[in-house]
């Protein structure tokens, strides 16, 4: 089955039934898996070939335990063998923040095969179990998916054009950018009946969704865990009438934390 392909696949975005029956179908055939830090250990241990050799090459920010990217190119190469059946199983969507266009040139420049299976993505795995639909009528017809990462370079003009849209605006890795990313919009004057859902660990039994309103906006805000999504709009505000998954009451990590490993790691060496 594939022998001598690279296969690019998501592994949605936490609920491990959430994974494609490709995906699946792939990862009990693999002979080597390099998986990303938000691909949960259940799914490894349900779906996968017990036979195969997993690598993790997560990443976290400000963790220097976190695997480079130019490693993981290099491991990709590493393990592409003709006769072996080799998946690079990604968080979520293969096309949303996955990094995955350097490991595409990687292999092209090497002249390897490779395929490329959607997952579901951290927008749509979210939105979903926060019954919080990203478009609907009378609401939003549209959706802009966004990051915060490169702030520096984002003027008044891009604040204003975000406050005055009427899309859905969904963040990706921008939780502990929450306060300047509310600020900048409500000093952008953004419709004070858009709301911002803040949903951590989604689609996992420790998600937890929090509402909050620009005309309240909190002095402190709350440390998030990793991964969080933010949904800006007036759709949040649906969340309240068609919530369905209660919040998980207990605060810890789903997925593996490089930072708490490699501080328990340096308390007991």
């Amino acid at each position: 089955m594939n022998k001598g392909k690279i296969i690019f696949a998501g592994a949605g975005p936490g609920d491990p039934e959430l994974i494609t029956l490709k995906a699946y179908n792939y990862l009990r055939e693999a002979d080597v898996i390099l998986y990303d830090r938000l691909v949960s250990d259940e799914i490894l241990n349900t779906y996968a070939n017990p036979r195969a050799e997993f690598v993790f090459v997560g990443k976290q920010g400000h963790c220097k335990s976190s695997v480079s990217q130019s490693k993981t190119n290099n491991l990709l190469l590493e393990y592409y063998h003709p006769e072996k059946l080799v998946v690079r199983l990604k968080g979520g969507d293969t096309a949303f923040y996955s990094n995955i266009l350097d490991e595409l040139i990687t292999l092209t420049e090497n002249n390897i095969p490779y395929e490329i299976v959607p997952g579901i993505t951290a927008a749509s795995g979210a939105s979903a179990y926060a019954g919080i639909p990203l478009t609907a009528r009378g609401y939003s017809d549209s959706v802009k998916f966004l990051t915060y990462c490169n702030r520096e370079s984002r003027n008044e003009n891009y604040w204003k054009l975000l406050a005055d849209c009427n899309d859905t605006l969904v963040f990706y890795m921008t939780g502990e950018k929450l306060p300047e990313l509310a600020e900048n919009l409500r000093a952008a004057s953004i419709d004070p009946n858009k709301k911002i859902a803040v949903i951590q660990q989604a689609t996992t039994p420790l998600q937890q969704v929090s509402i909050l309103s620009f005309n309240d906006l909190p002095q402190d805000y709350p440390k998030f865990i990793s991964p969080v999504l933010i949904i800006v709009g007036k759709v949040v505000a649906l969340h309240e009438s068609f919530k369905w998954k209660e919040n998980a009451a207990s605060g810890v990590p789903y997925f593996k934390n490089l930072l708490l490993s490699k501080k328990i790691e340096e308390i007991y060496s």
